[in-house]
C-alpha cells in the first residue's frame, strides 16, 4: 500500500480552513451579541433609573402602584422582544458557524485503507 503524501495534505487543509472560517463567524456573531447585550442593559438601567427618580417625586400610593404597573408592562415587553432578537442571533450564529463544515466535508478525498481480501483467522484458545 503507499501513501500519496499530497492527499493527506489536502485532507488535513479543508478541514481547517472550515474551522478558521466558521472561528471567524462565530466571533463576530458573539461580539454583536455582547454589543446588543450590552445595549440593552444600559436601556434597560437607564429606565429604571428614570422610574426610581418618578417614584420619588409621587405624592399617591396611587400613583406609584400605576407607575410601578406601567413599568412592568414595558420591562416585560421589552424584555420578549430582547430574548427574541438575541435567540434569532444565537439561530445564525449557529447556521453560520457550521456552514463552512459542512460545505468542506464532501469535498475531502478518502483516505481510508482498501479493505483486506485476507481472511481473518479465528482465535483459539
Amino acid at each position: 500500500m503507499s501513501i500519496n503524501f499530497p492527499e493527506i495534505k489536502a485532507f488535513g487543509t479543508a478541514p481547517f480552513e472550515a474551522f478558521a472560517t466558521a472561528t471567524a463567524s462565530s466571533t463576530k456573531s458573539l461580539q454583536a451579541i455582547a454589543a446588543e447585550t450590552t445595549d440593552y442593559s444600559k436601556k434597560s438601567f437607564e429606565k429604571s433609573r428614570v422610574l426610581f427618580e418618578k417614584l420619588i417625586g409621587v405624592k399617591k400610593i396611587d400613583e406609584a402602584i400605576q407607575l410601578q404597573s406601567d413599568f412592568a408592562t414595558s420591562a416585560y415587553e421589552d424584555f420578549l422582544a430582547q430574548a427574541t432578537k438575541i435567540g434569532e442571533m444565537y439561530s445564525s450564529l449557529a447556521k453560520e458557524a457550521f456552514k463552512p463544515i459542512t460545505v468542506a466535508s464532501p469535498a475531502q478525498p478518502s483516505v481510508a485503507a482498501p479493505p483486506s481480501k485476507a481472511p481473518v483467522a479465528a482465535k483459539q484458545n
